[in-house]
């Protein structure tokens, strides 16, 4: 019984909290612009757990997608499906469930987030399969993962303004850089199993294009801080996400597996900063 819950942990990876916070920090920072740095405090509440339920569901949609890869991945072969300790049908249980639970919870927003996080729920399920028809997977991560910014916006501002769509590109330059690191650590055996990702299909360019990636990010949330005049904090995070995605760099100059891995962890500090000085701003 205390196996089989683990092994439930473990399919949501509760255990391993980076990809709430990746998906929490452009939904913060989005929050705390959209509403003038004063957002409401149940808005918050929802949101975040939002946030929680999805990237759960997420992990679990992703495992039965890949549930006939992921054996054959050294990181991935002891994943609950893949090993067996689950089975596959179970594993759709609980992504319905999941979504059950984050729709309960959009319910109580309005009805243009409501709307949108339909679409939220369609980018959650085809992303795990776009690796089978797109040599850029990462991109439908970044339209899943950003996608709570034009919710944000609807729900506090009832509209989607042109920063909603500049802070939304800014994000998915993000998500593709850091997922590219991650696919980077995966790149040998991605090519055995036929797994299409943009760190196979950027080839030598693939540490250029990451880097590039984020210097968009920051240029596009730049561009938001000079619109509304924000203080010395904003340009300050800004700065050091800067020089985290520099120190990045000198992680993955060798596109070592584990190396690669330890750069796309540092994402969270990436996000982080940035959010502090949105927050301090």
């Amino acid at each position: 019984m205390i196996l089989n819950f683990r092994s439930y942990i473990t399919l949501m990876r509760i255990d391993k909290p980076i990809g709430i916070f990746l998906l929490l920090w452009p939904t913060l920072i989005a929050l705390w612009l959209a509403s003038n740095g004063v957002p409401n405090v149940k808005i918050v509440v929802i949101f975040v757990c939002g946030v929680f339920i999805m990237r759960s569901a997420g992990c679990v949609i992703n495992d039965y997608a890949d549930r006939n890869f992921d054996a054959h991945v050294t990181r991935t072969k002891n994943r609950p499906i893949a090993s067996g300790t689950i089975k596959a049908n179970s594993a759709l249980k609980v992504f319905a469930c999941m979504l059950t639970v984050a729709l309960l919870l959009v319910l109580q927003l309005n009805t243009f987030t409501i709307l949108l996080s339909c679409v939220a729920a369609i980018l959650a399920i085809i992303y795990p399969f776009s690796k089978r028809f797109t040599n850029y997977p990462q991109f439908i991560l970044g339209l899943a993962f950003a996608w709570s910014i034009p919710m944000a916006y609807a729900q506090v501002q009832g509209q989607l303004t042109n920063e909603t769509w500049v802070l939304f590109l800014s994000s998915i330059s993000w998500i593709i850089a850091y997922d590219t690191q991650y696919a980077m650590a995966d790149k040998q055996d991605d090519l055995k199993v036929g797994i299409k990702s943009t760190a196979i299909a950027f080839g030598v360019y693939d540490k250029l294009i990451v880097f590039a990636l984020q210097l968009c990010c920051l240029l596009g949330l730049y561009s938001i801080g000079v619109v509304n005049n924000f203080r010395w904090p904003f340009y300050l995070g800004l700065s050091m996400a800067l020089c985290l995605a520099i120190y990045q760099q000198w992680i993955i100059k060798d596109r070592l597996p584990q190396r690669c891995m330890a750069a796309f962890l540092n994402n969270n500090y990436f996000g982080l900063v940035i959010f502090i000085g949105v927050m301090l701003s």
